[in-house]
């Protein structure tokens, strides 16, 4: 099974810059996106042989999730049951035979770290959220989780470490969640590939000169971390200030 997750940082705005083409070439059973930006409706997205599923923010042009599936789900649900969290569209769950796929786009702690505090509360509720699932059925969860894990995950981790992604609080809400049961499917595979990124700031030439970002993931329950086939990051694809990331898993 194929799976892909994009940032795609507006689809309205990807769809001008080649988001069709991608998505067909990148052909996925299930395909993620976050960062939406729009309200159901606003866009018109279909492709033949896919159901789509939307969790759009009460704020206009704002966060928001999405999937395509080829496989349809037993189950849908739309964020983890909390209000402040849920009014931002952040979660999208989507329950299958074998597995839950969980879509998050996590929030940025931003300039200042301003949102650091609420991001401590939603890593802590949504491992909750996951450690639930996972006592029913293994779960893989992917999307934009704003947090570079390691120095490996980002160009230049000495002069980024106490900025919003890279602090020492949200590195650790990463291993906690890492310990808790699950597995980085990337870091799994390639635990010393470095200069790999999955995001790039739009200043500076960054992507010209790969000074990234590793925040987009696929992360699975441990227990079937085994059934891991492949982890790419397909840095090539334009489109965004993201990437596509991909997860070969042999789950269906």
């Amino acid at each position: 099974m194929k799976l892909i997750s994009w940032n795609v940082n507006g689809i309205r705005a990807c769809l001008t810059k080649g988001f069709e083409e991608s998505f067909k070439k990148l052909n996925a059973d299930i395909f993620c996106i976050q960062e939406t930006k729009c309200q159901e409706g606003q866009v018109e997205l279909e492709f033949e042989g896919y159901k789509s599923y939307w969790n759009s923010a009460q704020k206009k042009g704002y966060s928001g999730t999405a999937i395509f599936t080829k496989i349809e789900p037993i189950n849908v649900t739309k964020g983890i049951g909390k209000e402040e969290h849920d009014k931002e569209g952040r979660v999208l769950t989507l329950e299958f035979e074998e597995f839950y796929l969980v879509n998050i786009y996590t929030p940025n702690s931003k300039r200042g770290l301003e949102r650091l505090d609420y991001r401590m509360i939603w890593e802590d509720e949504i491992r909750n959220y996951l450690l639930e699932l996972n006592k029913t059925k293994p779960v893989i969860m992917c999307g934009d989780l704003n947090v570079a894990h390691e120095e490996i995950d980002l160009k230049n981790p000495k002069t980024n470490r106490k900025n919003a992604g890279f602090t020492d609080e949200e590195r650790e809400k990463m291993t906690k969640l890492l310990d808790s049961g699950f597995t980085d499917s990337f870091r799994f595979l390639y635990p010393d590939k470095e200069n790999i990124y999955s995001w790039w700031s739009y200043m500076f030439h960054a992507r010209e000169k790969n000074v990234g970002w590793r925040i987009d993931y696929f992360i699975t329950s441990k227990t079937i971390e085994k059934k891991i086939e492949e982890a790419k990051i397909h840095s090539d694809i334009l489109g965004s200030d993201h990437c596509p990331v991909e997860l070969d898993i042999s789950i269906k």
